[in-house]
């Protein structure tokens, strides 16, 4: 697989990504005749996918038949012959990759033309929310500085292991800083833990939502109000009447579906999992959202109510930091788009004066 991981190494030690490629190593050393992949490239760099293309190209020569399943339709029309959708548990139709386009797809995905993927907005953007001054946290991050302001989705992108999900979780006070200033709304502020964060209007969606984001086992109303126990309890008592009405407000408001305020979010699917992830900091009025690969693992219809959702948040005056390994989606989501290389901050860019290779290149130190 061309990956350096220590075969010692415990598998819950392991990034996402490597998990992923441990994963992939596993089923492909069991020499089948059938290979069924699902989101494969969920956690992993373009360099990564390109590597695992090759690979599977390797075995469609080989005589392989391979079953790739993909939220990204990019990647279907890269490895694909054929492509099947189903929606609602349906399939829809098949198509000859050659006979059709990526608009035909999208339509068949979700029922209706989709002519703005990215949703377009217009929003005049505010004073200064969040400001970083020469933030360091040995050995993965040096010298961050940037700032962001309210209503301004700033995209943070770069390869693997570049430090991006570090430095979100010294922002919010799970990592230690051991240099370097944090201000928001202008004040100096000591971010010394999570609880510390949430209380200065920080919320964090984590990218593995089910591990980080979520207690999978307990229901979508104890989910949503876990970042806000204080709002639904009297003298040290959950009032369960309004832990309900909070997440049936959720429900409607985020359009999650579900059978009810007591399903547990383990039987929900990716996308409603996520919008409960940030519908639990919406409850507690969050001011600044770091959003950490926030479409990850999600069909393209819950892809596009997530976006319309972080626009709405802009809207209404709150800051965004996405987080985000899919180059389109920064471009089209983003004001300005902050590369990471080497725990380090390489480039800043307006997202209107810069395309995906300029990005690239920038991620990869390359001039």
């Amino acid at each position: 697989m061309g990956v350096d991981i220590d075969p010692e190494v415990k598998v819950s030690g392991l990034s996402i990504a490597m998990r992923q490629m441990t994963e992939i190593s596993k089923a492909i050393s069991m020499d089948c005749k059938i290979l069924i992949l699902d989101e494969p490239t969920s956690a992993l760099t373009w360099q990564e996918i390109k590597h695992l293309f090759k690979i599977i190209r390797k075995l469609k020569k080989q005589n392989v038949a391979i079953i790739y399943i993909s939220h990204r339709i990019e990647e279907i029309f890269e490895i694909g012959d054929r492509v099947t959708v189903l929606r609602d548990g349906k399939v829809v139709g098949s198509r000859d990759i050659e006979n059709t386009g990526q608009s035909e797809l999208i339509q068949m995905m979700v029922n209706r033309e989709l002519k703005e993927f990215y949703p377009q907005r217009s929003v005049k953007i505010g004073e200064e929310s969040l400001c970083v001054e020469e933030l360091s946290s040995q050995p993965k991050l040096e010298d961050i500085s940037f700032s962001a302001r309210r209503g301004e989705i700033l995209g943070l992108t770069g390869l693997m292991g570049s430090g991006r999900t570090e430095l979100a979780l010294a922002i919010f006070g799970v990592d230690p800083i051991d240099e370097g200033k944090i201000y928001i709304n202008g004040k100096e502020c000591k971010i010394n833990s999570p609880r510390k964060a949430m209380q200065l209007g920080l919320g964090y969606v984590p990218e593995d939502r089910q591990l980080q984001g979520l207690v999978l086992k307990l229901s979508l109303a104890k989910n949503i109000s876990l970042t806000n126990l204080e709002q639904v309890s009297s003298k040290g008592m959950i009032n369960f009447q309004a832990e309900h009405k909070q997440a049936e407000k959720a429900i409607k408001d985020l359009r999650i579906k579900a059978t009810g305020t007591d399903q547990e979010v383990r039987n929900l699917s990716g996308g409603n999992q996520q919008k409960v992830v940030i519908g639990k900091w919406l409850a507690c009025q969050t001011d600044i959202f770091i959003l950490d690969e926030p479409t990850r693992g999600i069909d393209v219809a819950a892809k596009v109510e997530i976006y319309n959702l972080i626009n709405s948040l802009a809207d209404q005056g709150a800051t965004i930091i996405l987080i985000s390994s899919e180059l389109p989606e920064v471009l089209g989501m983003c004001d300005k788009i902050m590369v990471m290389r080497e725990g380090r901050i390489n480039g800043l860019f307006e997202s209107k004066k810069v395309n995906q290779e300029i990005l690239l290149k920038c991620e990869l130190g390359v001039e």
